[in-house]
C-alpha cells in the first residue's frame, strides 16, 4: 500500500466527556458493531472491554486511558477512551497530545457539565477537530436544542447537527439522517446492528427541513464551487456534503453534531460513518514540531515512515512492581518506524534504549507486531527510564519534542507500612506509580517524618491505595486526606543577599540584589534578569534560577509551595578570585526568602466548581449544606422538575460532601466538581 493511501486509512481518535456521560458504552458499541469485541460490554456489569482494571470494574468508572484498534469501512482507528472524572484528568491531557480527532459525548439531559468543559478546552488548547455525540436522549429531561444551546454559550462552539431525534425520552425512536433526509431505525433484537432506513415522519418534516437548510448553508460556506452552486440552487450531493465538512471540520469552524442514546443501541453508527468521513488523517494534521536538543534548532517531522524517527511517549503502565521488565510504554509515531530490537535515543535523560518487543493495544491486550509505523500509535516493551512525556528519537538525527504539562495535586496524605520490613518495597512500588502517573506525587515531610503522597482527589488517592495492595501485595495505612496548600505574595518587595565565606578550604563571594512581585493567579515562578554589566558573571545566572526555584517550592511563611511569583534578578556584585557558584547560590536563596516575606505572603487554597442535580423540593437544603461548607451558590437552572445548581466551594470543605448530600436529598440528588483555581484563604471561604 502506498504511503499516501495508508496514512488516508488511520484515525486517532479520543472519546472524552463528563463523568456518567455514556462514553464508555459509547465505546462498546463502536467496539461491538465494529467487530473488535463480540458481546456488548455494559459499565453496570463490569463486563467492558476499555476499563479492564479491577478498581474500573468494581467502581463503574473509567480510571485509564485504554487504547484499542478497531477496523471500519476499511479504516484502522486507533481509540483511546479516557476518564470522565476529574481526578483522573491527566489522562485526557496525556491523550489529547497525541490524537488527531476526538469525539466529545455530551448527556442528553445534562448538556454541557463541568468536566465537559474541561475536556472541551483541553481538546481546544491543542487544536484538536472535534465531534459531538449527544448521548442519552432517552432519560426522562433529554433536550437535543437545549444541549446545542449549551455548546454556543459555555464552549463558545458553533454546532452543525448531522442528525436530529425522533422522540426524545421513552418515547425516542431513531434519529432524522440530515445528509441523506432519510429516518434511521435501529433494531434492537439484534442488538442494534441492523438498522432501516425510511421516510422521515411526518411530525419530523418541518424540523428537518429547517436543519437541511442549515447544513446546506453551513457546508456551502467552506468552499467556492459549493456556495456558488447552493446560491444557484443546485443541491448539493452527498459527497459535496461529506468534503464540505470535512474541510469545516479540519479548519476547526464547526463542530459535526450527532443524536443517540449508546445504552438502546441507538445512533452509534452514523457516529462512526462520520469519524471516517470527517476527522483527519495523520498527515492531515500540522506536523510534529520539537528542537535539536544540542543546538535548540527548531525543526520539523512530516509523517515518513522513510524519516528519522520521531515519537512521543504518552502514557506508561507498570504492573506487579516488576521494574523495568513490567513496565509498557505508548507511543505516538510522527515519524520514522519503530520495530523489535531497535535502539532509540532519549534526548531528556541523554542515553539510549533498547526496544524488546512492539504491540498493537486492544484494551488490556496486546497483539505482537514487527514494527510501528509513522502515523500510528502502538506500544514498546523495555525501555526502562523513558517515561510520559519523553521523546524518542534517531540517535543519529536526535529530536526533542515538547513536552506535556499537567496540574499540581491538590489532595495530600499520609502513607506508612503496618509491619517492618516493607519499607523497601513500598518506595519501589511508589516509584513505579509516581513514574506512570504525573499527577502523583511522594515526598518526606522532614517536620514530622512522615512520608507524604499527594494526588488530585480523594478517590485518586484511594484507587492508588487499592494498587498498592493489590498488585503489589503491600501493607500499608492511608491517614486522612488534607487539602495541599500554596503560598504567594501580594506586594513588591526587594531584598540583598550576601555570602562571603572561608569553606572547603577557600574563600566564596557572591552577591544579588532581587524584586519579587505578584502574577496573576496560575502564572507559577516567572524568573527575569536585569543585571548591570558585569554585576554578575552569566555563567552564576543558572545557578541563582534554579535556587529561587527551589526556594520557591520549599515555602514563605507556612511550608507550602510558592507560586505566582514575578523573581527579578536586579542586582548584585562579584569578586574577580572568590566568585563562585556555591557563593551565588546561597545569596540568591537569601534574598529571595527575605524579599517573599516583606512582600506580605499569603495563604491559597484550591477552590472547586460545583455542579448539583437536585429534585426543586431538596434545594434550600442543599444551599444550607453549601453554605455551611462556606460554598457560594453562583447560578441554578431549571429543568422539569429538577433544579441544577452551579457553585464554588473550597476543596477543605468538600471532604465528605457525597454523603451528606445523598442523606438530605434521600439519594436522589448527584454532584460533580472540578478544580477551579488557587484562591486566598479568608475565613476558609470561597470567593
Amino acid at each position: 500500500m502506498a504511503r499516501k493511501n495508508r496514512l488516508e486509512l488511520i484515525r486517532n481518535l479520543g472519546v472524552i466527556a463528563h463523568i456518567d456521560a455514556g462514553k464508555t458504552t459509547t465505546t462498546e458499541r463502536m467496539l461491538f458493531y465494529s467487530g473488535a469485541s463480540h458481546r456488548l460490554g455494559e459499565v453496570d456489569d463490569g463486563s467492558t472491554v476499555t476499563d479492564w482494571m479491577v478498581q474500573e470494574r468494581e467502581r463503574g468508572i473509567t480510571i485509564t486511558a485504554a487504547s484499542i484498534t478497531v477496523e471500519w469501512r476499511g479504516h484502522q482507528i486507533n481509540l483511546i477512551d479516557t476518564p470522565g472524572h476529574v481526578d483522573f484528568t491527566a489522562e485526557v491531557e496525556r491523550s489529547l497530545r497525541v490524537l488527531d480527532g476526538v469525539i466529545v459525548v455530551l448527556c442528553g439531559r445534562g448538556g454541557v457539565e463541568p468536566q465537559s468543559e474541561m475536556v472541551w478546552h483541553q481538546a481546544q488548547h491543542y487544536r484538536v477537530p472535534c465531534m459531538v455525540f449527544v448521548n442519552k436522549m432517552d432519560r426522562v429531561g433529554a433536550d437535543f436544542e437545549r444541549v446545542l444551546d449549551q455548546m454556543r454559550t459555555c464552549l463558545g462552539a458553533t454546532p452543525l447537527p448531522l442528525t436530529l431525534p425522533i422522540g426524545a425520552e421513552q418515547r425516542l425512536a431513531g434519529v432524522v439522517d440530515l445528509m441523506a433526509m432519510e429516518a434511521v431505525v435501529w433494531d434492537q433484537e439484534s442488538q442494534g446492528r441492523e438498522f432501516t432506513r425510511r421516510a422521515i415522519p411526518v411530525e419530523m418534516a418541518a424540523a428537518a427541513a429547517e436543519g437541511r437548510q442549515h447544513l446546506l448553508e453551513t457546508v456551502a460556506a467552506e468552499d467556492e464551487e459549493l456556495i456558488e452552486r447552493f446560491l444557484a440552487d443546485e443541491d448539493l450531493a452527498p459527497d459535496d456534503l461529506r468534503r464540505g465538512i470535512r474541510l469545516g471540520v479540519l479548519r476547526r469552524h464547526f463542530v459535526p453534531v450527532y443524536s443517540g442514546a449508546a445504552l438502546r443501541n441507538i445512533g452509534v453508527q452514523l457516529l462512526m460513518d462520520g469519524v471516517v468521513d470527517f476527522l483527519p488523517a495523520p498527515h492531515e494534521v500540522p506536523p510534529a514540531t520539537g528542537s535539536h536538543p544540542t543546538t535548540g534548532e527548531i525543526e520539523q517531522r512530516p509523517v515518513d515512515p522513510q524519516g528519522p524517527l520521531a515519537a512521543l511517549v504518552f502514557k506508561t503502565h507498570t504492573a506487579s512492581g516488576e521494574g523495568g521488565r513490567g513496565r509498557i510504554s505508548y507511543l505516538r509515531l510522527y515519524s520514522g518506524r519503530l520495530a523489535e530490537g531497535d535502539t532509540v535515543y532519549n534526548p531528556r535523560e541523554d542515553r539510549c534504549e533498547r526496544v524488546a518487543r512492539v504491540y498493537r493495544a486492544h484494551g488490556e491486550k496486546k497483539s505482537r507486531v514487527k514494527e510501528v509505523l509513522a502515523g500510528d500509535i502502538g506500544i514498546a516493551v523495555g525501555l526502562k527510564v523513558s517515561r510520559t512525556g519523553d521523546t524518542l528519537s534517531d540517535p543519529q538525527n536526535p529530536i526533542t519534542l515538547e513536552s506535556m504539562h499537567f496540574p499540581e495535586p491538590v489532595v495530600m496524605a499520609s502513607l506508612e507500612a503496618r509491619t517492618a520490613g516493607e519499607e523497601d518495597r513500598i518506595e519501589l512500588a511508589l516509584t513505579h506509580l509516581a513514574a506512570d502517573d504525573p499527577t502523583f506525587q511522594v515526598r518526606w515531610d522532614e517536620n514530622t517524618g512522615q512520608r507524604i503522597i499527594k494526588g488530585m482527589g480523594e478517590l485518586h488517592l484511594e484507587v492508588l491505595e487499592d494498587r498498592l495492595v493489590r498488585e503489589f501485595g503491600l501493607k500499608i495505612r492511608l491517614g486522612k486526606p488534607q487539602v495541599t496548600y500554596r503560598e504567594t505574595i501580594t506586594t513588591t518587595a526587594r531584598a540583598e543577599g550576601e555570602f562571603a565565606r572561608m569553606t572547603g578550604g577557600r574563600e566564596h563571594y557572591g552577591q544579588t540584589v532581587i524584586a519579587v512581585s505578584p502574577l496573576e493567579r496560575g502564572a507559577g515562578i516567572v524568573f527575569r534578569s536585569s543585571l548591570p554589566p558585569g554585576a554578575i558573571p552569566d555563567e552564576y545566572l543558572p545557578a541563582i534560577e534554579e535556587v529561587t526555584r527551589s526556594g520557591a517550592e520549599s515555602g514563605i511563611r507556612y511550608g507550602y509551595p510558592a507560586t505566582d511569583i514575578l523573581v527579578h534578578l536586579v542586582g548584585g556584585a562579584t569578586h574577580e578570585v572568590h566568585a563562585s557558584d556555591l557563593a551565588y547560590r546561597n545569596a540568591a536563596l537569601s534574598a529571595f526568602r527575605d524579599a517573599c516575606r516583606h512582600a506580605h505572603p499569603i495563604l491559597l487554597q484550591p477552590v472547586m466548581r460545583l455542579e448539583i442535580i437536585c429534585p426543586s423540593e431538596f434545594v434550600g437544603a442543599v444551599h444550607q449544606q453549601l453554605a455551611a461548607r462556606r460554598g457560594r451558590v453562583l447560578g441554578t437552572e431549571v429543568q422539569g422538575d429538577l433544579q441544577i445548581l452551579r457553585a464554588r466551594a473550597p476543596l477543605a470543605q468538600m471532604f465528605g460532601y457525597a454523603t451528606d448530600l445523598r442523606s438530605i436529598t434521600q439519594g436522589r440528588a448527584s454532584y460533580s466538581m472540578v478544580f477551579d483555581r488557587f484562591d486566598e484563604v479568608s475565613g476558609g471561604g470561597a470567593s
